[in-house]
């Protein structure tokens, strides 16, 4: 089983891959970073330890640069759909353990499981989801687990300010759970329980389905 620790590889350094690239390297992992284009990597071998050039649809280039050895690896290739088949298709064929693989619609994401990827996101899509919750409604935020299940940010309504909790009915009327609170004139957030009284200057972060959770801000 991949640990946290483990060396990460990403192949494609768009934006995407740029940009997670950088975040796992801040983070304190060892990145290895791959791209077709030696401008990208020229202005990238400043702030990855490791960048390289190679064509990554050529099983003889990925054995190269030892993408073997890696069991985690992060297919950031979006726009061209070959190579982003053809690369997810030699990591299977090379047994790498957990391939994450980006992907622009739904089509491309089947392709790219049903050959071998264990793992498939659609960062401008989920992106795009967010930005329209924030956009569009009172959320300060919105973290999607699954299509099911979001965690989101927001303000408390006024029928459960001034009242514990636990008297609120607020599971069984709006279906949603309150599960932390950032009290007012406060840096840090903190588990809400039964007993916890909210405030108007607070924040809260609630967790439930999509449309519950829409529903509970839309009657604040």
């Amino acid at each position: 089983m991949a640990s946290h620790k483990d060396p990460v590889a990403v192949i494609g350094l768009g934006r995407f891959g740029t940009a997670l690239a950088l975040e796992l390297a801040r983070g304190g992992t060892e990145v290895l970073a791959v791209d077709n284009r030696p401008d990208i990597v020229q202005r990238l071998s400043g702030q990855l330890g490791q960048v390289v050039i190679a064509d990554s649809t050529d099983l003889d280039a990925l054995t190269e640069i030892g993408i073997a050895d890696f069991s985690r690896v992060v297919v950031a290739i979006g726009n061209d759909l070959e190579a982003s088949i053809l690369t997810t298709a030699l990591l299977s064929e090379l047994e790498i353990r957990d391939i994450w693989a980006k992907a622009i619609n739904r089509q491309q994401a089947t392709i790219l499981s049903r050959i071998g990827a264990h793992h498939v996101v659609f960062p401008e899509q989920d992106m795009g989801e967010r930005i329209a919750h924030l956009v569009a409604g009172r959320l300060l935020d919105w973290v999607e687990l699954d299509p099911q299940w979001v965690f989101a940010k927001t303000k408390p309504p006024k029928e459960i300010v001034g009242v514990p909790l636990g008297d609120t009915g607020l599971r069984k009327k709006h279906h949603v759970t309150v599960v932390s609170v950032k009290p007012e004139n406060t840096t840090t957030y903190t588990h809400a329980d039964y007993d916890t009284v909210l405030t108007y200057g607070a924040e809260i972060v609630i967790a439930g389905r999509p449309d519950d959770v829409e529903r509970f801000v839309d009657v604040q």
